[in-house]
């Protein structure tokens, strides 16, 4: 022990970056496993072309305003009574999406835990969206809460 001491003393740079690595793992793996895995506009459409189911927790309101296409509403407040309906895509891909990515985080948390397993969220959600000029639709035959 005071062999790890003495280098620690002499190599405080050594022992600071492996310390900060340390912390930015774990950080990691509590935001992977809490619900955090992010994605952006460019793979959501990858995940959508891949026939990832998406989510959009927004009100019934804002989705009516303009969605993702093929987007089913749930609201977020709506999203534990619903989780029977949407078991048959446990197994799938989904893709939660809300205004600006925070209740879209809340929404993957509570999936996760309900064993959903390929989870993520829209980082940015329909804001980063828009801003990669990405379309949106008002249809809302297709896709909406049933």
């Amino acid at each position: 022990m005071e062999q790890f001491f003495e280098f620690a003393g002499n190599h405080m740079f050594l022992v600071g970056s492996f310390l900060l690595l340390v912390v930015l793992v774990i950080v990691n793996e509590l935001r992977v496993r809490g619900g955090g895995v992010e994605v952006e506009p460019s793979d959501a459409v990858r995940l959508i072309n891949d026939g990832a189911q998406v989510l959009d927790v927004r009100s019934a309101e804002k989705y009516a305003q303009g969605h993702i296409v093929g987007a089913r509403s749930v609201p977020l407040g709506d999203l534990d009574g619903q989780l029977d309906a949407l078991s048959r895509f446990r197994d799938k891909p989904v893709l939660v999406c809300c205004d600006m990515g925070p209740s879209g985080g809340k929404a993957v948390a509570a999936l996760r835990k309900a064993s959903f397993e390929k989870v993520f969220n829209l980082r940015g959600g329909l804001t980063a969206w828009q801003r990669e000029n990405f379309p949106l639709t008002k249809d809302s035959k297709k896709g909406h809460k049933s």
